[in-house]
């Protein structure tokens, strides 16, 4: 559209970089239509047609396009390919055809209003047709070269999604019976309900885990569950509401004390917080160091 206007530019011999206004995303149906008609161009060869030193008035009759809000002096170059006629000091090819090949690469925002296309062309883009020919085919490769390569990459993706959904599905089983299990033995100590464990669960699941244990156990809970997943320590405290308000306890000051044996840090709320740390040997010390702080 008319509110278009080229806001800055880099060109050498293989790359450009242009800058101009627009108020949205150039899709990438536009990038293609741009493409082409920049190939069209180079295809047909046309000839350089340059003035030096025309009077200015004439150049602006010739349609030459002035940028940046430049001033001019009173005689200036013009540059022509075509329809395409500016205002140009710089080095331009002989003909389009000596351009060889133009290719976007890239399309971005570069400030409010601003867009940029960056592009490659003529030996740059043999190059990136080979580097792109080169990682299909390795692509190809790791599926038994399978012609239909779309079509087998979305079988994969969709078994992908299945078998997360199961895994997922199988996760949340075992956390239940965990939970089940833990809440069945949890021991009362004066009166409140001590739940603890070390269990191979990943971060996630532990905190969901020991949620569904505080609904189990609503009142005089006190739970830790430390993880070991991924050979990293976390710690998972859970009091319920009378244990703050009754007892004083708080999970993240206590979580916090107890993430030193495991060479970590957290904290949270005060009934559930959560740390990690570094030292797995330590996890075990750390669960217990939570239930020395409940003072029970």
């Amino acid at each position: 559209g008319d509110h278009v206007e080229q806001k800055g530019s880099y060109v050498d011999d293989t790359t450009l970089r242009f800058d101009f206004s627009h108020f949205q995303k150039v899709t990438d149906e536009e990038l293609r239509k741009v493409e082409r008609i920049v190939n069209d161009m180079i295809r047909q060869d046309i000839p350089l047609d340059e003035h030096r030193d025309m009077p200015l008035d004439e150049a602006k009759k010739l349609g030459a396009i002035a940028l940046f809000g430049e001033k001019y002096g009173d005689k200036v170059r013009v540059v022509r390919f075509g329809p395409s006629c500016e205002f140009c000091g710089g080095i331009h090819a002989k003909s389009t055809g000596r351009i060889g090949f133009f290719k976007i690469i890239g399309e971005s925002s570069v400030a409010a209003g601003i867009r940029r296309i960056e592009a490659l062309t003529g030996k740059a883009c043999e190059e990136a047709i080979y580097t792109l020919e080169d990682s299909l085919k390795d692509i190809k490769a790791m599926f038994n070269n399978a012609k239909d390569l779309k079509g087998v990459l979305q079988k994969y993706i969709e078994e992908h999604d299945s078998m997360k959904k199961d895994i997922e599905k199988f996760a949340a089983q075992a956390v239940e019976r965990a939970k089940n299990e833990l809440v069945s033995h949890a021991k009362n100590v004066n009166g409140v309900q001590v739940v603890k464990a070390v269990l191979p669960l990943q971060a996630s699941q532990a905190k969901d885990l020991v949620f569904k244990i505080r609904e189990a156990i609503p009142e005089n809970l006190v739970c830790v569950i430390g993880t070991t997943s991924g050979d990293k320590p976390m710690l998972n405290v859970m009091l319920s509401e009378d244990m703050v308000k009754d007892h004083g306890l708080h999970a993240g000051k206590m979580v916090r004390e107890a993430a030193k044996l495991i060479q970590g840090g957290g904290g949270g709320q005060p009934h559930f917080a959560s740390a990690g740390g570094k030292n797995l040997e330590g996890i075990n010390a750390a669960v217990d160091k939570v239930i020395e702080l409940a003072n029970l």
